[in-house]
């Protein structure tokens, strides 16, 4: 097991020189997450981010070329052209700080639909793993060995943060041979604490448990893991002191089902576990865009199973389990008899219930656990919304943006926040031209700042011209993680446009002295379906207004203050 780490003082040195000199790579969250564990010895036998010949055998064969098995494509990708094979380069983080080097073996441009389908079975964008293949990947990937510092990756919870080397050290110096690792990214319920204990019982008279969730990216929707981590502290001190540890594992799930579950074991494997729980539809997404689970509900099981010796820890897949309200217990789904009264909540009705402070009941799960989670939901409802006012030069976007600020500001007591077009061009994008990356990075930084706003339930007023689609619906997936957006389409012709030419921009444009003019020179792509769409012919910029509140009460996006 390795841990690829500059050491001795020699080692640390030579990094710090060569952190003044190498070209800078910041990693994205992600990427930052795989690398911590790719360091750490978690991601072992990988020494780095793949290579495309490891990339290939990974995605078709779930192997590496040299014959070990891993199943999830860890990769670097990027936009940047300009990285040749040969170049060493410093990951840093995304406050800049170096993390560690990389000597690029590989520069390849992976084919993404293949790779979804072959890891995640689909290319349905339902799924948050394949939606963050097709949206969100950049379309070149580096590969290459790294090695980097020991360092401090987060200051909270650190007394219950472990790498694979501490954790292995932990179990041998308390005499743990038999540890039963349980994956999760959610809270701990009956349901799940009863199914620990029966793979506990299954494992033998000296087993304990390894409480090990994932802390790193989950799947959008899940409570906070701040929330999670303070219910699963509670958990333990209250229910598992005794027979358990608890440490945190900073891993970017995928949701990919069976391979998910695959590397799962994996990595708990190289984190000292020999046995390792697999439920039912382990790591699954939900469902398709035809309303069916993407995975079958055993998938993950028999996978893990049919390659157990490979993986090297034994797999103890569980049955589903139901609370029995004559038997006051959970019990297989199999031992369920028709005379018995099932009870369940599904894991929305639950969050729905959290947020509404409604009570949860004792039998789904631990009242002291349901308070940590009661508090947490206070805390985290998101009642961020964005208003993202696009259209052509002169459609009276920001003039009406503008009123729908005002009218808001006097009937709302959320912090509200203008970001007009122009002015951001003078103070956020200063040196930005007109080339369409340029105008592309304009509408991110607009999207960076609302994104912030709803983020901290404020409400974002946004006008700006955003002619392309796709910079568009990456403000919306990002910003959707946080509050509402609505988009709101000024639908007003090019030639009223033209009409209304105060600052003389179409003019310029026909006359050819302003290049990559939107509606002339250059396209704007119309809204495909906004929330809200405004004609402005015949309605003055203070009615147009009026509907848009209108509609913010009618979705009870607003609640009018007395």
């Amino acid at each position: 097991m390795h841990e690829l780490f500059y050491t001795t003082e020699a080692e640390k040195k030579e990094f710090w020189d060569k952190s003044l000199t190498a070209r800078r790579f910041t990693l994205s969250d992600r990427q930052f997450f795989d690398l911590g564990l790719i360091l750490n010895g978690g991601f072992y036998p990988l020494t780095g981010f793949l290579n495309e010949d490891e990339y290939n055998s990974v995605v078709e064969v779930m192997h590496l070329p040299t014959g070990e098995l891993w199943p999830m494509p860890i990769t670097l990708d990027t936009d940047d052209e300009s990285y040749l094979v040969g170049e060493e380069i410093m990951l840093c983080d995304i406050y800049g700080n170096p993390v560690a080097l990389m000597n690029i073996e590989s520069v390849y441009r992976p084919d993404l639909e293949n790779e979804a389908e072959k890891v995640f079975g689909t290319t349905d964008t339902l799924h948050p793993g394949v939606e963050h293949l097709l949206y969100d990947t950049k379309p070149i990937y580096l590969g290459g060995r790294v090695r980097g510092i020991p360092r401090t990756e987060e200051s909270d919870f650190v007394e219950i943060r472990k790498t694979p080397r501490e954790l292995r050290e932990w179990f041998k110096k308390e005499g743990w041979d038999t540890v039963v690792a349980f994956q999760t990214r959610n809270p701990v319920h009956r349901a799940h604490f009863d199914i620990m204990q029966n793979a506990r019982r299954e494992a033998g008279p000296e087993a304990k448990l390894l409480l090990h969730p994932v802390v790193g990216l989950t799947k959008e929707g899940d409570i906070d893991y701040i929330t999670r981590v303070r219910s699963y502290k509670r958990l333990y001190e209250d229910h598992m002191k005794d027979h358990a540890h608890l440490a945190l594992l900073p891993l970017a799930m995928r949701m990919g089902g069976p391979r998910e579950a695959v590397w799962h074991a994996l990595v708990r494997k190289n984190h000292g576990a020999t046995h390792f729980i697999v439920g039912r539809d382990h790591a699954g997404p939900g469902n398709n865009n035809e309303g069916n689970p993407f995975y079958d509900p055993y998938a993950a099981q028999n996978l893990a199973v049919e390659l157990e010796s490979e993986i090297g820890i034994k797999i103890l897949p569980q049955k589903e389990r139901h609370y029995v309200e004559e038997l006051d217990a959970y019990v297989a789904q199999e031992d369920v008899k028709p005379e018995h009264t099932v009870k369940t909540i599904s894991g929305t009705k639950f969050r729905d219930m959290l947020k509404k402070g409604e009570q949860v009941p004792s039998w789904f799960s631990f009242p002291s656990v349901i308070d940590v989670l009661m508090k947490g939901a206070k805390k985290q409802k998101k009642d961020g919304l964005v208003l993202f006012f696009t259209g052509l030069s002169g459609a009276g976007k920001s003039t009406i943006a503008h009123l729908v600020y005002r009218k808001l500001l006097e009937i709302q007591d959320a912090p509200i926040t203008y970001l007009d077009g122009d002015v951001v061009r003078q103070k956020l994008s200063k040196g930005l031209g007109f080339s369409k990356e340029d105008r592309m990075m304009n509408i991110e930084r607009i999207g960076f700042v609302a994104n912030e706003v709803a983020r901290h339930n404020g409400i974002a007023v946004c006008a700006a011209i955003a002619p392309y689609a796709e910079a568009r619906d990456k403000n919306r997936r990002i910003i959707e993680k946080n509050g509402t957006y609505v988009e709101v389409f000024v639908s007003t012709p090019l030639e009223e446009c033209e009409k209304r030419d105060t600052k003389g921009f179409y003019k310029k444009a026909a006359a050819g002295t302003t290049k990559n003019f939107t509606g002339v020179s250059d396209p704007y792509e119309v809204p495909e379906k906004p929330e809200l769409s405004l004609e402005t012919i015949g309605k003055t910029p203070e009615e147009c207004a009026d509907d848009v509140i209108s509609y913010l009460k009618e979705q009870k996006l607003i609640t009018e203050v007395a």
